[in-house]
Parts: C-alpha cells; structure tokens; sequence
C-alpha cells in the first residue's frame, strides 16, 4: 500500500509556486483571468480600466504572482518595486470593483487543474492585495 503525498502547506517557501504549476501555470491562469475579465458582464468596468492591448497587464500580474506565490521575483527584476496601492491610485476602485477583480480569478480559478485546498487558499489570500488596491471609500 502506497502512502498518501502529504499536501503541501501552501505559503510555506514555494509551496504556493509549485502548486501554480510555476511560471507556466500561472501564465495559463492570468489569460484565463483577463479572457473572464473580457467576457463577464460584472467585470465590464474593470475591464474598461485596463488598455485595449492586455499584453503589458498580463505580464504584471503574472510576474507579481510567480514572486508573491514564493517563486522568482520577476516583476521586480522588469518593473522594480510592488508598490499596489500607488500603481493604482489613478483607478476608483472601491467594494464593487474589488469583488469583481476577485469575482474574475475565482471564475479564472475553476479552470485550472490545481488541488481545490489550493484554489480555495489562493482566492482567500488574493482578498488582501485586492483590498489593498482599494482607494474608495463607500
């Protein structure tokens, strides 16, 4: 009898990154994020706070998540310093366009072939730069 893998503690080290698929997995789940994004009537203005061309865009978000998910820092290495609340300061965003954002990555979350333990962490952790990106008061 073959003893069960243990399940990594996601957060710990790169457990988070591993769990992603590393860089290429979190690539597929940034498309699949903007192509909701696009594409889901509760996302409409959010989507309108982006460029027409989301190449730059995704490739923010996918080099902040390889460092943020304990991978390497490549957001830093191209773009310099995370600095969420400044880079968007410029948007309004308050409640209703945070639980958008978040409403797109759940969406984005289903389809990718990560255990469920780690969809479920990952959303739940992606609430605090979400909020963070938040700037209006309701």
């Amino acid at each position: 009898m073959t003893k069960a893998k243990p399940e990594p503690i996601y957060g710990v080290d790169d457990a988070s990154y591993q769990a992603a698929g590393q860089e290429p997995g979190i690539r597929v789940l940034v498309d699949d994020f903007y192509h909701v994004m696009s594409t889901l009537p509760e996302a409409r203005k959010i989507r309108e706070m982006h460029p027409e061309d989301l190449e730059e865009a995704r490739d923010k978000l996918a080099r902040f998540l390889c460092g943020w998910l304990g991978g390497p820092k490549l957001f830093q290495g191209k773009y310099g310093p995370i600095r969420i609340p400044k880079a968007h300061r410029h948007l309004e965003i308050g409640l209703a366009e945070r639980d958008a954002w978040l409403l797109c990555m759940e969406e984005a979350l289903k389809q990718q072939p990560y255990a469920d333990s780690f969809k479920k962490y990952l959303l739940e952790q992606l609430y605090v730069p979400a909020e963070g990106s938040r700037n209006k008061e309701e």
